[in-house]
């Protein structure tokens, strides 16, 4: 997920430029699943990834670290670390490797320092320059088929004989670009259907098969399912190495509204919903003074659904037009906890479903009102249940850093 930049803008009474504001570039969503190897409590591999706004510049980087647990996350979590700062201040690629394996500690058991990586560089949205050390090679998938992409070999004396690959390659609409560790292409080795392991070429075959049956199929949903089906080849579904896809997907991007809080003068209230009426895309709103807004101002009707109270979440609604309807702040407040902490939940409830939307948009604009509620001044209220502007201010940041989305917000 690539955003290109951040808009926090007062909205006039002028509803022209709400829709191009919008990025309607290239978007690119980057999503990553993990497994430990069974029986560690950290995983060898590791993947970051770094944005770089002003350049219009996103760098990931997938490490693998000699061995497994703690020691093998230090080499990976150094390497990756290194790799993408080196990347990004454009030192050599010769001189980058050599100082990250002079830099690693070096293992007391093997008496070596070793780590592979790939660096995945990607500038104005498609053009792409890809090095590999040691690890396996990624995968291109592009209008069904998996494409074979020439590559230069890079080597150093004082690397003791191991080579890098680089590629630089343009990326088009639609292209899915797969990374993996070893612990994935290895997955069922040695056992009676796959002595070999799954291989390159298994895992290849099944992203195909996944593109084809869901030609829409997000980053996040292809990883998952890679890693799943990775874990199904291993004796009694227990990852023999440290398990690491990571999937890019260009494309277009997936739009979001989030309408919350009623506007400062009521006079605005049409316009405001009429932002609502004409938006092209999916479309929530939070807060139920909020919603009968939007109802009354575009005659429609709000219809609570009670069952889907949770504990302290509140319920959901129904209204014509709206993707969800939920209350604000306290389910406001739960989404910001679950991103800010990188959770998720398989509880079924308003804040899930909040979430579960705004992860699987990539522009997401904030529409928010700020009348003050006196009610949320009360001081029986949690701590953290800040005003409703500060709340969207730290989602916007989680969503913005840590998953990687255009974030547009707009008072009113």
């Amino acid at each position: 997920m690539f955003p290109r930049r951040r808009a926090v803008l007062e909205l006039t009474e002028s509803t022209e430029g709400t829709e191009s504001t919008l990025s309607d570039d290239l978007f690119i969503e980057v999503e990553c699943c993990q497994q430990n190897r069974h029986g560690q409590d950290i995983c060898g591999d590791s993947f970051m990834t770094r944005k770089m706004v002003e350049e219009d510049r996103v760098i990931s980087v997938l490490s693998d670290g000699l061995g497994h647990g703690l020691k093998a996350n230090i080499l990976s979590t150094m390497t990756a670390t290194m790799a993408l700062k080196f990347t990004a201040s454009d030192v050599d690629l010769i001189c980058s490797a050599e100082t990250i394996m002079n830099a690693l500690p070096v293992c007391r058991v093997r008496n070596i320092s070793y780590a592979t990586y790939t660096i995945v560089d990607i500038r104005m949205q498609t053009d792409i320059s890809i090095v590999e050390m040691d690890n396996p090679p990624f995968l291109l998938i592009r209008n069904g088929e998996a494409l074979s992409i020439p590559y230069k070999e890079v080597e150093s004396p004082a690397l003791d004989g191991r080579k890098m690959k680089t590629y630089s390659l343009k990326a088009l609409p639609e292209d899915r670009l797969v990374i993996l560790s070893d612990g994935i292409s290895q997955s069922g080795i040695g056992t009676e259907q796959l002595k070999l392991g799954w291989r390159v070429e298994g895992c290849k075959r099944f992203v195909l098969e996944q593109v084809c049956c869901d030609p829409k199929i997000s980053a996040r949903s292809l990883a998952g399912k890679i890693l799943h089906e990775a874990l199904d080849k291993e004796v009694g579904g227990k990852a023999y190495d440290d398990m690491t896809v990571a999937v890019f997907y260009f494309r277009q991007p997936r739009r979001l509204l989030v309408l919350t809080g009623p506007p400062f003068h009521q006079n605005r209230d049409f316009h405001f919903a009429n932002i609502f009426e004409t938006f092209k895309g999916r479309k929530v709103i939070c807060g139920g003074t909020t919603a009968n807004i939007v109802a009354r101002e575009l005659n429609r009707e709000l219809v609570d659904h009670l069952e889907t109270t949770d504990g302290d979440i509140p319920p959901i609604a129904t209204f014509e037009g709206a993707d969800l309807v939920t209350e604000g702040l306290l389910t406001l407040t739960k989404v910001a906890q679950f991103l800010e902490k990188g959770e998720t939940t398989t509880r079924r409830n308003a804040a899930s479903m909040l979430l579960e939307r705004l992860l699987e948009s990539d522009s997401i604009m904030f529409l928010v009102g700020t009348k003050i509620n006196e009610a949320h001044q009360d001081p029986t209220h949690p701590m953290d249940l800040e005003i409703r502007r500060n709340l969207i201010k730290r989602i916007a940041k989680s969503l913005e850093r840590k998953y990687l989305k255009d974030i547009f917000v707009r008072y009113i």
